[in-house]
């Protein structure tokens, strides 16, 4: 996992909701910014993905950035091409920006491993949070809250310390290039 304090890679890659490019600087938040890595066909990711929308609506207002960055080799996954990530969009009614990382260097950047994957940084662009949504899953009964990553960014709002005991993300392992 990407060691807590890094500071945020920079990236350039299109939106495939407006089409246009965009980097780092352009996704901030005043106060932190949320990066997820997912993905419109993995199971972990649809189980999440209505309350993903939900939580990122809420805490814009509040001066969080969020994007999405999907990094999957999509000629082995075709579900995941840019014109089926802005279904997803669509369909979820995603209001921030959902980048396509082509070229993968940038979910490398970031350690990524699975879809989802999640990363907050602070207003400096260190990294505070990285690790799941919440304890739910397609296979248990916990329900989808998004209570972990809430947590590290009230905890970030309100100036306090976020929790140590962060879990790493459980889904659909990235599907690299081979």
């Amino acid at each position: 996992m990407l060691p807590l304090g890094t500071i945020a890679p920079d990236f350039n890659l299109p939106d495939v909701i407006s089409g246009k490019n965009m980097t780092l600087k352009d996704v901030r938040g005043e106060e932190g910014t949320v990066v997820m890595f997912i993905c419109a066909h993995c199971k972990y990711v649809k189980h999440i993905e209505e309350e993903i929308a939900f939580v990122a609506e809420k805490y814009q207002h509040k001066g969080i950035g969020f994007v999405a960055i999907s990094a999957n080799d999509i000629t082995e996954y075709p579900d995941d091409a840019p014109d089926k990530l802005r279904e997803q969009a669509e369909d979820q009614d995603f209001d921030f920006p959902y980048l396509y990382d082509e070229s993968q260097q940038v979910a490398k950047a970031y350690q990524a491993e699975c879809t989802p994957d999640f990363y907050l940084f602070d207003k400096d662009l260190k990294l505070v949070y990285r690790g799941r949504f919440d304890a739910a899953t397609p296979g248990n009964i916990e329900p989808v809250t998004g209570d972990e990553l809430k947590d590290a960014m009230d905890s970030l709002l309100d100036g306090e310390p976020i929790f140590e005991d962060q879990k790493p993300s459980i889904g659909c392992n990235i599907k690299w290039r081979g």
